[in-house]
């Protein structure tokens, strides 16, 4: 077990983080951190664990599902705060998902105001990016924008 003045209580970790207590208990629920229990039962967490609940809300924010950064996070070293270099190994996975979404995001902003490819044919240029709908025989939804 760590040293005492190395941990926080759950009400200090609640403090640092801006989370309730409820919500710490959440996150503990689904792994996202681990306290060690005092003698009397009391929940103690790394000064880590702020860095790892800012992490996931983070992540939260920016669409990602909670199982997705609980699966992520399993990967950083438990009872030890992470280095840099295990920041470094999770948050490449992310990166990479963000990217995707990025070019995603820069491809409908860029083709918004023309053909998204939704075989509707109702723009002229429709029939000259999608003649005879042939986009259509590949399904429903989209296909320019979110390729």
């Amino acid at each position: 077990m760590p040293e005492p003045a190395a941990t926080l209580t759950i009400g200090d970790l609640a403090r640092r983080t801006g989370l309730s207590v409820s919500a710490i208990r959440f996150y503990e629920e689904k792994g996202l951190v681990e306290p060690h229990r005092t003698r009397g039962n009391q929940r103690r967490y790394l000064r880590a664990d702020i860095r790892r609940l800012s992490f996931a809300l983070i992540a939260q924010r920016l669409g990602f599902p909670l199982d997705h950064i609980a699966r992520e996070m399993a990967k950083l070293p438990h009872g030890r705060a992470p280095t840099q270099e295990d920041w470094r190994r999770i948050s490449g996975g992310f990166r990479q998902v963000l990217d995707a979404r990025i070019a995603t995001l820069e491809r409908m902003r860029d083709r918004l105001d023309g053909c998204i490819g939704c075989g509707c044919l109702s723009l002229e240029k429709c029939q000259l990016a999608n003649p005879e709908d042939r986009l259509g025989r590949e399904g429903p939804g989209p296909r320019f924008v979110l390729d």
